[in-house]
């Protein structure tokens, strides 16, 4: 993908960075913390990209959990301070996310996700409705498919290392394809 693909709407980005000011919307990815220190811990990397970071709270999260400091990278286009397009990392965390994409736009985030993960992702996608509704009446998980509509566009851009179905949808871990 180049940079110049679209990642996200004018106008959507606008709705979006709208909601980041209601302080109960983007707050999921603090349940995933452990999960990611996790991954972090196993690959051994002290540097970390919050794909679609919203408030940062991940990181936050992640610097209460570790002893020692460890680099974290934020990327959110609704979010005027990390909105310029991130550099490929080793991990590469996607929480709570992919479910907000536009639907006619998935396919260019999944390729700037294979972009900038180096080595390893871990990406959460939510399968149903959200609870909290658009400024325009939508629901906010634009996308509400099943994992078996997810897991190819995932397995044609990277290797699957974990699958993990929640309540409420799946977690994965991933691998940079080599070549």
């Amino acid at each position: 993908m180049t940079q110049s693909a679209s990642l996200i709407s004018e106008d959507y980005r606008k709705m979006q960075e709208e909601l980041h000011r209601n302080p109960n919307y983007g707050v999921a990815s603090v349940e995933y913390a452990p999960l990611v220190a996790d991954v972090m811990q196993k690959i051994g990397t002290k540097e970390l990209l919050d794909y679609g970071a919203g408030k940062g709270r991940l990181g936050a999260t992640l610097e209460d959990m570790f002893d020692e400091p460890f680099t974290i990278h934020h990327y959110d286009p609704a979010i005027p301070q990390w909105s310029s397009p991130p550099a490929p990392c080793k991990l590469v965390a996607c929480i709570d996310v992919l479910e907000h994409i536009e639907p006619n736009l998935i396919d260019n985030v999944l390729d700037d996700l294979k972009r900038v993960t180096a080595a390893i992702g871990i990406f959460t996608v939510h399968t149903g409705p959200a609870a909290k509704v658009l400024l325009d009446g939508r629901n906010a998980h634009l996308i509400q498919k099943p994992a078996t509509w997810w897991l190819p566009k995932f397995m044609d851009r990277f290797e699957l290392a974990q699958f993990q179905r929640m309540p409420m949808g799946f977690w994965i871990v991933v691998e940079r394809r080599a070549g």
